[in-house]
C-alpha cells in the first residue's frame, strides 16, 4: 500500500461526502455558508477524517460501512477547520495565509470569519446527532458525540489554544509544553481514532489501545508542525514560516533544539505503532499514517 495514493483516495471520499453533507451557498444566509465552505474546501490533508475511517476499518473490517462513518469523519474536519479560522484571526495568531490562500477573515472580514467558524462547529454536532445521517446505533452516536465534544472543548483543543496564547514570550516548563501539544492538537486527533473505533464496534481493550495510539500520533503531529515552522518555507507550508519564533510560542524546538525534536517526533511515532501490536493487517493504514505524519513536508 502506497501512503500517497491511499491518502489521495481517502481524501476524495471525504470531500465527496462534504458535498452531500454541507449546505449549499444559497438563500438568505448565502454569504455565511460561502464563508464556511471557503475554508472547508480550501485544501488540507484531511488527516482527522482519514484516521477515523482507518480506525473503524481496523476494528470492524468488511462489516464497516463507510457511509455510516463519513458523517463522523466530516464532523471532525468541520471542527478542525473552525479552529483554523479562529486561530488565524487578528486577536489570535493574526495570519493572512492558510494553505497558500487568503485566510477567512482577510476575504470575508473578522465578524463573518468568527461566524463561519461558529457555523462549522455547530454543523459538526448536527452531523453527529442527526438520526438520519447513518445507521449507527443511538448509543454509539452518543458516545462519539461525547468523545468529540470533550476533545474539542476546554479540556482539549480550546483549552490548549488558550494555554498556547497565555505562554507566548514566557519561560515554560516541559509539562506545560506537553499539555499544550496534547490538548491543542492531540486531543482532536485522538478523538478521531477513538470515534472511528466506536463506529467499528471496538471492544474496550481495543479502544484503549487506539486511544494510546491516537495520543502518540497527535503528539508527533504537533511536534512535526513545530519543526516545519522552522525548517520549511512559506511556500511549502502555505502559511508564514518562522511565525512560532516571532510570537515566542512554546514549541519543542524552542525547548530541545531541532535535532532532539526530530528524535522525539520519531520516538512518538514508534510508540504509536507499538500500540497496534495486537492488531492485524487491517490496521496497516494506521501504521502508515503514523509514518506519514513524521515524514510529511507540510
Amino acid at each position: 500500500m502506497a501512503i500517497k495514493s491511499y491518502l489521495s483516495e481517502q481524501k476524495l471520499l471525504v470531500e465527496a461526502a462534504f458535498e452531500t453533507f454541507i449546505p449549499k451557498a444559497e438563500g438568505v444566509v448565502k454569504k455565511h455558508i460561502e464563508a464556511m465552505r471557503y475554508s472547508l474546501f480550501a485544501g488540507g490533508k484531511r488527516i482527522r477524517p482519514i484516521l477515523c475511517l482507518a480506525a473503524a476499518r481496523a476494528v470492524g473490517g468488511e462489516s464497516v460501512d463507510d457511509q455510516d462513518i463519513l458523517p463522523v469523519a466530516c464532523a471532525l474536519e468541520c471542527i478542525h477547520t473552525y479552529s483554523l479560522i479562529h486561530d488565524d484571526l487578528p486577536a489570535m495568531d493574526n495570519d493572512d495565509l492558510r494553505r497558500g490562500k487568503a485566510t477567512n477573515h482577510v476575504l470575508f472580514g473578522e465578524a463573518a470569519a468568527i461566524l463561519a467558524g461558529d457555523g462549522l462547529l455547530t454543523w459538526a454536532f448536527d452531523l453527529l446527532s442527526n438520526p438520519d445521517s447513518s445507521k449507527l446505533a443511538a448509543e454509539k452516536k452518543l458516545a462519539i458525540t461525547h468523545c468529540i465534544a470533550r476533545a474539542a472543548g476546554s479540556y482539549g483543543m480550546v483549552g490548549g489554544q488558550d494555554l498556547d496564547i497565555a505562554n507566548e514570550n514566557s519561560e515554560f516548563p516541559f509539562e506545560t509544553l506537553q499539555t499544550i501539544h496534547r490538548s491543542k492538537t492531540g486531543a482532536l486527533i485522538t478523538a478521531s481514532v477513538i470515534s472511528g473505533g466506536i463506529c467499528g464496534g471496538a471492544a474496550p481493550d481495543t479502544l484503549a489501545a487506539l486511544e494510546k495510539y491516537g495520543d502518540k500520533v497527535g503528539l508527533a503531529f504537533q511536534i512535526v508542525d513545530d519543526l516545519l515552522n522552522i525548517t520549511a518555507t512559506t511556500e511549502q507550508l502555505g502559511k508564514a514560516a518562522g511565525s512560532d519564533a516571532e510570537r515566542g510560542k512554546a514549541t519543542y524546538p524552542a525547548h530541545f533544539g531541532i535535532e532532539e525534536t526530530r528524535h522525539l517526533a520519531k520516538q512518538a511515532v514508534e510508540e504509536a505503532k507499538n500500540r497496534l501490536t495486537g492488531f492485524d493487517e487491517k490496521a496497516k493504514p494506521l501504521r502508515l499514517l503514523a509514518d506519514y505524519i513524521y515524514t510529511r513536508s507540510h
